[in-house]
C-alpha cells in the first residue's frame, strides 16, 4: 500500500484523518526521515507549497468541498470539526482509491488489521458474513498486500456456474472429455496459477466436489477433466460463505475435512447495522465512486447521514451503493439533502420499540428542497417524531434517558425536536406528549 506524506501542519490541524488513514494500513512517512517513492501521496494544508500536484491532496478546515484530481491537478478537500465522519470518509478514498476496504468502526478497523497481517502470511482463508457486507473487498485486500498481488487474482462464484460443469471449469478439461469440448481448457485454479482464487459462495459447492477441492488443497495439484495426470498449481484460496458452516457440516450438507482445511484462518464481516461507524465512511466512498465526471462533488447533509444511520440495511452495503446512486441521481446541487434518501422498501426504524412504514407507491424525485406530505421522507420523519414522543413518555421527559435509548445524542434528539417544532408539532412539549392524544400518536 501506498504511503502518505503529510505537512506538519495538516498532522496538528487533521490528527484525527491522519490517525483513522494509519489505522487503516496507510504508512504515514516523515520527510526528516524517510524518502517518498514514486506512488507515495503528500497531504498539504490549504495555501502551503505543492511540489507533485498529481500526488498532492490539499487539505482544508472550512465548508465542505471534495475535488478530485484531475488533469494533473491536485485533489482538494476541505471539512470542518462537524464534518469528520465524512470527511475522513472521502479523505480515504481520494488518497486509496474508491476500490480500497473502507473501514471507521473499531471493529472493521479491527478487521482490516488483522487482514493485512493475513495477507503477508501465504495460508488459506475463509471468509463469512452476510451477503453484500464486503467479503470479497477484503479478500482481494488480503491478495493485494501478499506477494502474489502482481499475479492473478481469480473471483469465482460457485453458486452462479453450472453444476455439471464446473468441475472442467475449476480444474480444467482435456480436448474431447465431454461432449462439445473441441479443445482443452486450463480452468480457474490453473489460471490463477501463482496468484490468488477466491471461492464464493462456497457452501453450495456440490459434496462430490467437494472432496475433489479438498484434494486439490491438500496436494496442491489438479487433475483435468480427462486427463490422468496431476498438474502442480501454486494457488491461493479464500474461500467466502454467507451460511453457517458449521452448521452446514452438522446438516451432513458440506464436508467436515473440507471446513477444517479451509478455515485455517477464519474471518468474519459483520452486517452493516452492526457497524454503524462505517455508513458515513462508506457513504463518502460510495458518493465518489459514482459521482462520474461531476464538476462538483455534492456533501451529504447532517440529516442526510442520520437518516442512513438509523436504517437497518437488510442489503448491507450493496442496498447502501443503490441508495447513494439514487441519492446522487435526486441531487442536483452540492449537498445530498435527507429527502434524496430513497429507501428500496419499506422502512423500519429500530428505537425503544420498532416502528414499521406502510409500503408506498413508487418514489419520484422531488422537486424542492423540502419534503413535501405524502412523500417516503416525511412519512419516516413522522415515524421518528412518534417513536420519540413514545421515548419521552416512557422516560417522564428526561431528554438523556431519551437519546440514550434511542441510541442516537443529545444534539440529534435537539434537532430532532427542533425540526417537529417547525412543522407545528411540539412533541418536546411534556403536556403534548403526556395528553390524551398520545394513544393514537404512537
Amino acid at each position: 500500500m501506498r504511503s502518505i506524506f503529510p505537512s506538519a501542519a495538516v498532522t496538528s490541524r487533521k490528527y484525527a484523518l491522519v490517525s483513522s488513514l494509519r489505522a487503516q494500513g496507510f504508512g504515514v512517512g516523515s520527510f526528516a526521515t524517510t524518502q517518498p517513492g514514486p506512488n507515495d501521496l503528500f497531504l498539504v494544508a490549504d495555501g502551503e507549497g505543492i511540489t507533485a500536484p498529481a500526488r498532492t491532496v490539499v487539505i482544508g478546515c472550512e465548508g465542505r468541498e471534495v475535488t478530485p484530481s484531475r488533469a494533473g491537478a491536485p485533489a482538494r478537500i476541505s471539512f470542518a470539526a462537524e464534518d469528520t465522519a465524512v470527511g475522513n470518509g472521502f479523505a480515504r478514498a481520494l488518497i486509496g482509491g474508491p476500490e480500497m476496504p473502507t473501514a471507521a468502526d473499531p471493529e472493521s478497523l479491527a478487521l482490516l488489521a488483522l487482514a493485512e497481517r493475513v495477507a503477508t502470511a501465504d495460508i488459506t482463508v475463509l471468509i463469512n458474513g452476510p451477503t453484500g457486507t464486503g467479503k470479497e473487498v477484503l479478500a482481494r485486500a488480503i491478495h493485494n498486500g501478499s506477494a502474489r498481488k502482481d499475479k492473478p487474482f481469480i473471483a469465482i462464484n460457485c453458486a452462479a456456474l453450472p453444476e455439471s460443469m464446473l468441475e472442467a471449469l475449476l480444474f480444467g478439461h482435456q480436448k474431447g472429455a465431454f461432449t462439445g469440448a473441441s479443445s482443452g481448457g486450463d480452468g480457474f485454479f490453473r489460471a490463477a496459477n501463482g496468484g490468488t482464487i477466491l471461492l464464493d459462495e462456497i457452501a453450495e459447492m456440490p459434496l462430490q466436489l467437494q472432496a475433489k477441492l479438498l484434494r486439490v488443497l491438500q496436494e496442491r495439484e489438479v487433475v483435468p477433466l480427462g486427463a490422468s495426470v496431476p498438474q502442480p498449481i501454486d494457488v491461493r484460496v479464500i474461500a467466502c460463505a454467507n451460511r453457517d458452516l458449521h452448521a452446514e457440516v452438522a446438516a451432513g450438507r458440506f464436508r467436515a475435512d473440507l471446513y477444517y482445511r479451509l478455515a485455517v484462518f477464519p474471518l468474519a464481516t459483520k452486517s452493516l447495522a452492526e457497524r454503524p461507524q462505517d455508513i458515513p465512511a462508506l457513504a463518502a466512498t460510495l458518493i465518489l465512486r459514482h459521482a462520474g465526471s461531476r464538476n462538483v462533488i455534492p456533501w451529504p447533509s447532517h440529516a442526510a447521514i442520520e437518516l442512513l444511520m438509523l436504517h437497518d440495511w437488510p442489503g448491507n452495503v450493496r442496498e447502501l451503493e443503490n441508495v447513494i446512486q439514487r441519492a446522487l441521481l435526486f441531487c442536483g446541487g452540492d449537498t445530498i439533502e435527507a429527502n434524496h434518501i430513497v429507501f428500496d422498501r419499506p422502512v423500519t426504524m429500530t428505537f425503544q420499540r420498532t416502528v414499521a412504514v406502510a409500503p408506498l407507491a413508487p418514489v419520484t424525485a422531488p422537486s424542492e428542497p423540502e419534503t413535501p406530505p405524502g412523500t417516503l421522507g416525511n412519512i419516516v420523519q413522522m415515524s421518528e417524531f412518534a417513536a420519540i414522543r413514545e421515548t419521552l413518555r416512557a422516560c417522564n421527559g428526561s431528554r438523556i434517558e431519551t437519546a440514550k435509548r434511542l441510541g442516537i445524542s443529545e444534539r440529534t434528539l435537539r434537532y430532532r425536536l427542533a425540526k417537529a417544532r417547525e412543522q407545528g408539532d411540539d412533541i418536546g412539549n411534556a403536556q403534548n406528549w403526556n395528553n390524551a392524544n398520545w394513544a393514537a400518536s404512537a
